[in-house]
């Protein structure tokens, strides 16, 4: 059997099977330590850093907004950062509904109605994970191995791979799928590559990983104390856990797939019971850091038209 149709037939059920495997180990976990989990104890202190990750959440993803503007404008579209927080954080939620895809869509339609090609609104939802799995392992890959020499090659192995000879094939083979079901997406001529290399958006998804980061080290540090040589481990194997979480199909949201790969690597690094404790609080942080920022766009005077004002792209232009 060809191997693309069986990759479509497994698939569905792929996505069940990782959630099964996840929630069991979790549970696992849970059931085997839930005597010390049970005696841990939440202090004034551990309130004030939880505060301080929730803070540091909810800023990583109003930084995360901006940053898409960014991605924007690497393709010629001059839409103000705030615009791109505003539709970025009133969107976010959607990716818990069934199909994970419907924060993709509401982008998608929000950019089309500045004026802007499907296509570009398209690229610039399938740019913005990417670069998030791109920083998140060259994040991992300088914070959690040993030798110097794998430390360079997996920091190398980041930055070729996002330059635009092999990101636009990736891009437009995922616009493509992304495009499926959405008006006028394969009707609009040539289709839309990156130009140049790029520089500040991948930087910026560096510190939107790194913000997340700081935020599960707070949540941490508010169960158990953290030595300096943690530091460094602990970003790598959060890293490597949500872009797990990020790229595995599974639960919406990464839920099951981050927490069953924190445990298993950061297992070395921390007691289980306040590892344990850590990755649940940080689930309800992150989730209650969302709708804060959905809450934050709901509250304020919605902005339907973009300032300034949309320009043509330079390919519509061309036409």
């Amino acid at each position: 059997m060809p191997i693309k149709p069986l990759i479509k037939r497994v698939k569905p059920y792929l996505r069940w099977v990782i959630v099964g495997g996840t929630c069991f180990f979790v549970i696992k976990a849970l059931k085997d330590h839930w005597r010390e989990v049970a005696a841990i104890r939440v202090t004034t202190a551990s309130w004030a850093c939880f505060a301080i990750a929730l803070g540091l959440t909810l800023l990583a993803h109003i930084w995360s907004g901006w940053v898409w503007h960014w991605i924007l404008q690497t393709f010629n579209q001059p839409l103000s950062g705030l615009w791109g927080i505003r539709v970025y954080l009133r969107t976010n939620l959607a990716k818990y509904l069934p199909g994970n895809v419907w924060h993709f869509y509401g982008r998608v339609r929000a950019v089309q109605s500045t004026g802007a090609s499907t296509r570009v609104a398209i690229l610039s939802v399938v740019m913005e994970p990417l670069l998030m799995a791109a920083a998140a392992l060259a994040i991992a890959s300088v914070s959690s191995w040993d030798f110097w020499l794998v430390r360079l090659g997996g920091l190398m192995a980041v930055v070729v791979g996002v330059h635009p000879r092999l990101l636009n094939p990736v891009l437009k083979r995922m616009g493509q799928a992304k495009a499926q079901g959405l008006p006028n997406a394969e009707a609009e001529g040539e289709y839309i590559q990156l130009s140049h290399y790029p520089v500040r958006p991948f930087l910026g998804e560096l510190g939107f990983v790194g913000l997340r980061g700081a935020g599960f080290m707070f949540t941490v540090l508010a169960l158990q104390p953290l030595t300096g040589s943690q530091l460094m481990p602990l970003l790598g194997g959060f890293s490597i856990a949500w872009l797990l979480g990020l790229v595995l199909p599974g639960a919406p949201g990464g839920i099951g797939v981050f927490e069953a790969v924190a445990i298993a690597l950061l297992g070395s690094q921390l007691a289980a019971a306040p590892l344990l404790s850590s990755v649940a609080f940080y689930r309800l942080i992150s989730t209650l850091a969302e709708v804060m920022g959905a809450g934050l766009i709901w509250l304020d005077t919605p902005v339907d038209q973009p300032n300034p004002p949309p320009l043509k792209s330079k390919v519509q232009s061309e036409r």
